[in-house]
């Protein structure tokens, strides 16, 4: 029943509730945003959703506009955005629209799938979603390798309420206790390479 409509059913009380508990949080950081990186207030991208299909995916613009790599443009309003995870709060509407899930494999640019393996492609048959297995286990310091297996274990299997509620007390958990913000010399993660990756799987 929970995979089938129940799933569904918690994403969109859960996405709501959020929402309109969050609205004065989220109102305070876009003003913010406008304050100190001026507009757009919202950063809006690509992403591959379920079965690779693309979908818009919503944040709080976290970057100063202009050339040059993400870590030169990303200040100190802009660190603590990301590392408090509130620029994410407005993918509560990509919820409700039904393009993620509260729970499930975060959303990856849409040229990433062509890199998959068959074994990490199966991440695609569910919604993304705001955090899944790999956030919980440790967010952007996971390697890629162990994350995209996460996500297809998460995908691969029939999702449950208890186990979804025990992902989103453990990303929680690693938020909370500042875990896992970014990868180590990176601003955020680094580009999905899977031959880059293999090499330096043991650097990392």
């Amino acid at each position: 029943m929970y995979e089938r409509w129940g799933k569904r059913v918690f994403d969109i009380i859960g996405a709501a509730f959020l929402l309109l508990a969050g609205a004065p949080l989220l109102g305070l950081a876009a003003l913010g945003v406008l304050l100190a990186l001026g507009r757009p207030v919202l950063f809006r991208q690509r992403r591959a959703g379920r079965d690779g299909v693309a979908f818009t995916l919503l944040k709080l613009r976290s970057l100063a506009a202009g050339p040059g790599p993400d870590a030169a443009r990303l200040g100190r309003f802009g660190r603590w955005l990301r590392a408090s995870a509130i620029d994410e709060l407005p993918q509560l509407v990509n919820v409700l629209r039904g393009e993620m899930s509260l729970v499930g494999p975060r959303p990856l640019l849409p040229d990433y799938a062509a890199r998959f393996t068959p074994a990490q492609a199966v991440r695609l048959r569910v919604r993304p979603g705001l955090c899944g297995l790999a956030q919980a286990a440790g967010r952007n310091a996971v390697p890629w390798q162990r994350r995209l297996a996460l996500d297809a274990r998460y995908a691969g299997a029939a999702p449950r309420l208890r186990g979804d509620l025990a992902i989103l007390a453990r990303c929680a958990g690693v938020l909370l206790r500042g875990q896992g913000v970014t990868a180590p010399g990176h601003a955020t993660m680094p580009e999905f390479h899977p031959g880059v990756e293999q090499r330096v799987a043991g650097m990392k």
